[in-house]
């Protein structure tokens, strides 16, 4: 493991507040030499789950870490012999009793809070976005999340004047675009209620199996093993609940709320293992902007949801089956690519 030179170790005993234990926590990771990226393959090698979603609000000393994502993070950087250690700085500064850690931690994704920057302290060049999750289960697998509490949070409402807004769009597309030929059809010169998607609690059916609705679960083949959109019984998604953030024009962010991971907001992944998976990531000024274009006549209410450069979303290979995930690819308009979205 490669350490970086001239930092001094510095002890957990050290820490009195949440700031201090953050920055031990980053001077633990200088030393270590390792990316957020690297961080979090080394943990999986050792059957801990260390999300990068969640290290830079760790580090940046946002809030106390969860006990399980501590002892993943220190013994991730090497320092697997005093994990006890820093688990009690934590159980001091948050006072009370340390937890005790001794197998791998459950699925965990803590919420942000309310006031917290959107952006991570440490921009790492090796690790083009954070991913958000928890640890895979047995290949074939596909675990659920465990709900305890409905929560109701806030639901922005669409200005009026975003009737007023006209959007043109360039000929042909961006030269994106047309590589990627993700453009179904020309954006609409004025939006208005008749083609934009129902405001509040909502729910996306693919019209391709329209019993099922996108949520969150884990890939079937366990080749990615953060949590990501797949299709599952509209009955089994509550009480989770999904809402459209308004960006301006026919933009919005997909954004996810449940009481025990909080808001995420759909990435379209761009590169890596997880390429093309739609992922739920803690820092929403990160998520993708989608393009909810209407997919039939005014006042309907089925949509093509498209990312620039990235295409459209739609369910792999037309897949009819429970926890079949949603990926990004060219835009066809084939049933898979196409989503009702009502209002609950």
């Amino acid at each position: 493991m490669t350490k970086v030179a001239n930092q001094r170790e510095r002890s957990p005993r050290e820490a009195r507040d949440t700031a201090e234990l953050a920055a031990l926590l980053r001077n633990l990771k200088d030393r270590s030499g390792l990316t957020y990226r690297a961080l979090e393959e080394t943990a999986a090698r050792r059957g801990d789950v260390l999300p990068r979603s969640t290290l830079a609000t760790v580090l940046n000393g946002r809030g106390l870490p969860r006990p399980e994502l501590l002892a993943a993070f220190v013994r991730a950087c090497g320092d697997g012999a005093r994990v006890d250690e820093w688990l009690d700085a934590r159980a001091r500064i948050a006072g009370r009793t340390p937890e005790p850690v001794d197998r791998p931690p459950a699925p965990v994704r803590p919420a942000p809070e309310p006031d917290a920057p959107t952006g991570p302290d440490e921009p790492d060049p090796d690790v083009p976005v954070a991913t958000a999750g928890s640890a895979a289960g047995p290949p074939g697998q596909r675990p659920r999340r465990s709900w305890r509490r409905t929560v109701m949070f806030a639901v922005p409402v669409l200005a009026a004047a975003l009737i007023g807004l006209w959007l043109v769009a360039a000929p042909g597309g961006t030269e994106e675009d047309r590589d990627t030929g993700d453009r179904t059809a020309t954006a609409t010169a004025q939006p208005n209620p008749t083609t934009l998607p129902p405001n509040g609690y909502v729910r996306l059916r693919p019209v391709s199996a329209p019993r099922l609705c996108l949520t969150d679960g884990r890939l079937i083949d366990g080749r990615y093993t953060p949590l990501v959109a797949v299709q599952d019984s509209c009955d089994s998604v509550a009480p989770q609940s999904t809402t459209l953030e308004p960006l301006g024009g026919d933009s919005f962010r997909i954004v996810w709320h449940h009481p025990d991971y909080g808001k995420g907001c759909l990435k379209a992944l761009a590169e890596g293992t997880g390429r093309g998976l739609l992922e739920p990531w803690d820092e929403c000024a990160l998520g993708s902007r989608f393009h909810v274009e209407l997919s039939g006549p005014p006042g309907g209410n089925t949509f093509v949801l498209r990312v620039d450069g990235q295409g459209c979303v739609g369910i792999k290979g037309g897949s009819t089956a429970l926890g079949a995930e949603a990926v990004m690819g060219r835009c066809t308009a084939a049933d898979h690519q196409i989503f009702v979205i009502e209002r609950i």
